[in-house]
């Protein structure tokens, strides 16, 4: 039995353990980050603490194993957490000063910290909106994704976001045919992501 229900603060070191697991093009990343609260601290727990009405779980008899987190407002959301989550990350995690080419994964997540990705104001025209979702392998399939989906898309309407938009990796060719069997459209590609966009 598979449950689908809002997300609580209860739910946050299970939703950064998924990221973890996910976090490498949709396979494990457990093996790449010297820390493992990293990857959630980047895109997960921003939404259980500025976003939680956009925020759903799946949980089966072991626990969590999915998600879908987003924000209505990108701009928004990310201006409050520039304000609000990056400063005290910032503290416990000096910017690295080695050069790019040199950075450990570890260091590449610490170099995000202090310095977030700016959504293109090109894109949050027409799609104001945007999501992750991660899965992990025991809850994929049987529609659960779209079911997650379908939830968080109403939810965002409901808000009365026009559309929304999200990033996958490149390698990550499964998540890309999920998101085009769903009507996400290619809006563009850069260096190893592709960003998918719907009119909602």
């Amino acid at each position: 039995m598979v449950t689908l229900r809002p997300a609580c603060e209860a739910d946050r070191a299970a939703l950064y353990r998924i990221c973890l697991e996910t976090g490498d093009s949709g396979e494990d990343a457990s093996g790449l980050y010297a820390d493992p609260q990293l990857l959630g601290h980047i895109y997960a727990g921003p939404y259980l603490s500025f976003a939680p009405d956009f925020a759903f779980v799946l949980e089966d008899a072991a626990g969590v194993a999915g998600y879908v987190l987003g924000a209505p407002d990108t701009a928004a959301f990310e201006a409050t957490l520039a304000r609000e989550w990056w400063p005290a990350l910032q503290e416990v995690y000096p910017l690295p000063q080695s050069p790019p080419e040199a950075r450990t994964p570890d260091e590449r997540l610490t170099w995000l910290i202090h310095h977030p990705r700016r959504t293109p104001e090109a894109l949050l025209g027409a799609y104001p909106a945007h999501l992750h979702i991660d899965l992990l392998p025991r809850v994929q399939g049987g529609g659960r994704g779209r079911a997650l989906m379908t939830t968080l898309l109403d939810a965002l309407r409901a808000a009365g976001s026009p559309g929304v938009h999200l990033g996958v990796g490149e390698r990550n060719t499964r998540a890309q045919g999920f998101y085009r069997h769903l009507g996400f459209e290619e809006l563009y590609r850069s260096p190893g992501a592709v960003t998918f966009g719907l009119k909602l």
